[in-house]
């Protein structure tokens, strides 16, 4: 059994100053409320990733090895299956119309799965090769998906190797098929998250502890980069001050200028991913290994 954190129990109270003080005298102030302090929800998963925030601040995550997609309530708390099988999805993320996306795994593909449960692909090639494993998503304002491919042995696979040999970032423009190259030169790309402005796109380079951050073109494509972090992540997420959530030995918090700001420990071996949710956007919602773990923050996600 892993240790569940618990809330703090009662408040402090300031003694009087002496006990002879009259009864005029006014009394001492209540100490302020603890910090929030880190929430488990649940622990009966086998590996946690991939979540993402619907409109009503719902988060839906990932049960990999369990081919399962839950949701997590964000009013009450509760969570409930809401897709078996579902490709072996790793990251996912809602687009401008309210589909959920999956990085589906299972035959190398991007899903788009709609309000009954229908599924899209959008894409399992390119350059008639399969894809290493679709894994983490963002999508611009615009509408443009953007998804890393790194290459991560699955024991669900029969394959054995890449097809693709580069480890890459891909990009499919609304209103398109066609597969783009969107960067390259990583060792093994993972998170990625994008300002709600659309201008700046950031991605993290697991296999080669960095997370850089790009601008981004008016035709989608992305300019140059510069490192924000050295570190990678798994997941990552952004808050309303543009500050950037890191994953991987518990939560990086890091400013738009690369500086560390808050280390958030998690108890756990890995923590995959986070994202904000709930009703008022201030939940942070952590994935780690079998766990769901919550901390309400004094800062919201930059996303509702």
């Amino acid at each position: 059994m892993k240790p569940k954190i618990k809330a703090v129990l009662g408040t402090a109270l300031l003694m009087a100053a002496t006990a002879c003080k009259e009864k005029t005298e006014p009394q001492a102030a209540e100490a302020a409320d603890p910090a929030p302090q880190l929430q488990l929800v649940a622990e009966t998963f086998s590996f946690t990733e991939g979540p993402a925030t619907a409109a009503n601040g719902d988060v839906y995550f990932t049960d990999q090895p369990n081919d399962r997609i839950y949701r997590w309530d964000g009013a009450t708390g509760e969570i409930e299956l809401f897709m078996e099988p579902a490709g072996r999805a790793n990251g996912l993320y809602f687009d401008q119309e309210g589909y959920l996306l999956a990085a589906a795994d299972e035959k190398f593909e991007l899903w788009r799965i709609g309000p009954q449960k229908e599924v899209q692909v959008l894409a399992s090639t390119y350059e008639g090769k399969h894809f290493n494993g679709p894994n983490d998503i963002w999508v611009h304002r615009d509408g443009t998906i953007y998804f890393t491919d790194p290459y991560y042995q699955r024991p669900y696979w029969t394959r054995k190797a890449k097809e693709i040999e580069q480890e890459q970032v891909y990009m499919i423009r609304p209103g398109s098929e066609e597969i783009v190259l969107a960067a390259s030169d990583f060792v093994q790309p993972n998170g990625i998250i994008g300002t709600k402005d659309g201008s700046w796109l950031y991605i993290a380079d697991i296999g080669d502890k960095k997370t850089y951050r790009y601008t981004i073109g008016p035709d989608g494509t992305l300019g140059e980069r510069v490192l924000v972090a050295p570190m990678g992540s798994d997941g990552m997420t952004l808050d309303a001050e543009g500050n950037l959530y890191l994953t991987g030995d518990g939560v990086h918090v890091y400013s738009p200028e690369g500086d560390l700001l808050r280390h958030i420990e998690v108890p756990e071996d890995w923590t995959a991913n986070v994202t904000f949710g709930g009703r008022e956007g201030n939940i942070l919602f952590i994935t780690a290994m079998d766990a769901i773990y919550t901390l309400k923050m004094d800062v919201k996600g930059m996303y509702p």
